[in-house]
């Protein structure tokens, strides 16, 4: 990807990013989030229903108006990290990394020699079409390109020491729903348990130098996420905010009559 990463020179600067997960198929609805001053979008092709060709257009969309598009992949899988990058996301974030051994695939993945072996075009929108860029964009992705492992059980965080060890590793995001489910206590995201694992894994992880990410989905949970130090945050689901809106709508409605 040859394009400025604004995620990864937020979160390199020091400041906090928030972004949010697009799980709706809409180029409409992506360009409204896009316009309001995120820092990055997560396109969900874990658990929506969007395309290769679709996302390519939301990238366009978020790079238009200087955000990161993240792609959310469902598994370390080459094909599926490859297909992400070569569309020109600034990243990718892989659900259930649990040992150091899939969080050196991702990178092995991700990366183009000789840190990975990631495949080359340059005929693609990460490389902006053109073979004259081939050179430049595996010296320039290599660099730019941000990779985030979410870690979403007692078996990830058991082994998160030696997964934020690994080097091209930008981000570990621990999935507190996952977690807590778990933990036994499915959905209960701000249980002591789940919260005090989450403040373990903000100094091991910031101990080695890399940032940590986590999702918040009220504005309470937010607020707690950034004083727990956590530097990558998601707030919630596009879906999600549609549909909580639209409710609070109908209920002040009703109310009034």
């Amino acid at each position: 990807m040859l394009n400025k990463n604004y995620l990864k020179d937020k979160l390199k600067s020091g400041d906090k990013a928030l972004g949010t997960w697009n799980i709706v198929n809409s180029s409409m609805l992506v360009d409204i989030i896009a316009s309001t001053g995120l820092n990055f979008i997560v396109i969900d092709a874990e658990h929506g229903s969007i395309s290769y060709e679709t996302a390519q257009t939301f990238v366009s969309i978020c790079q238009s108006h200087n955000v990161s598009p993240i792609m959310r992949l469902g598994e370390v899988n080459e094909s599926l990290i490859l297909r992400a990058l070569d569309i020109g996301v600034h990243g990718v974030q892989i659900p259930n990394i649990q040992t150091v051994d899939d969080a050196k695939l991702l990178v092995r993945y991700a990366k183009y020699p000789p840190i990975g072996n990631r495949g080359l075009s340059p005929y693609t929108k990460a490389g902006l079409y053109d073979v004259k860029n081939a050179a430049r964009l595996v010296e320039t992705a290599n660099s730019n390109t941000i990779l985030i492992a979410n870690i979403e059980d007692e078996t990830g965080l058991k082994n998160i020491e030696s997964i934020v060890k690994v080097d091209g590793l930008d981000v570990v995001f621990i999935g507190l729903f996952d977690l807590s489910k778990s933990l036994g206590i499915p959905g209960e995201v701000r249980h002591e348990r789940v919260l005090s694992k989450l403040e373990w894994a903000v100094d091991i992880v910031h101990k080695f130098g890399k940032k940590i990410g986590s999702i918040a989905t009220t504005p309470e949970m937010l607020t707690l996420l950034k004083s727990k130090g956590v530097d990558y945050i998601t707030y919630s689901v596009d879906s999600g905010v549609v549909k909580e809106s639209y409710q609070s709508i109908v209920k002040k409605f009703e109310e009034d009559l």
